[in-house]
């Protein structure tokens, strides 16, 4: 069984950029489920045509994959489509990232990245828990800035994401992504140790 460090933070947080770091360390595999979520939505999958048929054709584009700013649009307005997105798709993102840890040979250290990882239940099969976390403002800029959102679909993005405090005591690190790169590298290179570190105590 490999071993698996779970990454979760809210959206546009730096956990890419934490995933990238860690592949750096020695990490044998960087799963991210936004990535694994984009693979569904292309053209030939059967997410888009359940998509279509729960909220419109108008969710889908000219090639028949889903338009993610579309269905943006919908769901992170109101919290009862987004909770109906999110029973449609969560049960096919979790067999594909299952698949993805699966895949991974027995002595691999695989890093799981999810928004949702406590909630969707992965928590209980990680080997330890980081938490990424980042000012307000600062994800509100980098919504705008790098993904090309309008204030208004960065904001209610935001207000769509579960709440960080609750699942602060379930970490076994926090990784605090609101001061430099080199700042982020040194935590995350300290935290990475120390992962290591525990897994190599738990070895027989």
């Amino acid at each position: 069984m490999p071993y698996i460090l779970g990454l979760t933070g809210n959206i546009a947080s730096g956990k890419t950029t934490v995933g990238l770091m860690l592949l750096e360390l020695g990490l044998s595999a960087y799963i991210d489920a936004d990535n694994v979520v984009h693979e569904l939505y292309l053209p030939g999958q059967a997410l888009p045509h359940a998509l279509a048929e729960a909220f419109g054709p108008g969710m889908l584009d000219s090639a028949g994959g889903v338009d993610r700013r579309a269905l943006g649009a919908i769901v992170f307005e109101n919290p009862e489509r987004l909770r109906q997105l999110e029973a449609i798709v969560h049960p096919a993102v979790r067999e594909a990232l299952l698949a993805k840890v699966r895949a991974l040979p027995p002595d691999a250290t695989g890093a799981l990245d999810a928004i949702k990882l406590v909630e969707s239940g992965y928590a209980p099969f990680c080997h330890g828990l980081w938490i990424v976390t980042c000012p307000p403002e600062i994800q509100l800029q980098r919504l705008i800035e790098q993904r090309g959102l309008s204030a208004e679909e960065a904001h209610a993005r935001l207000a769509a994401q579960p709440p960080i405090a609750a699942k602060l005591p379930l970490a076994t690190a926090v990784i605090h992504n609101d001061g430099s790169l080199e700042n982020l590298r040194q935590q995350v290179t300290d935290a990475w140790r120390a992962f290591t570190a525990s897994l190599a105590e738990q070895q027989p």
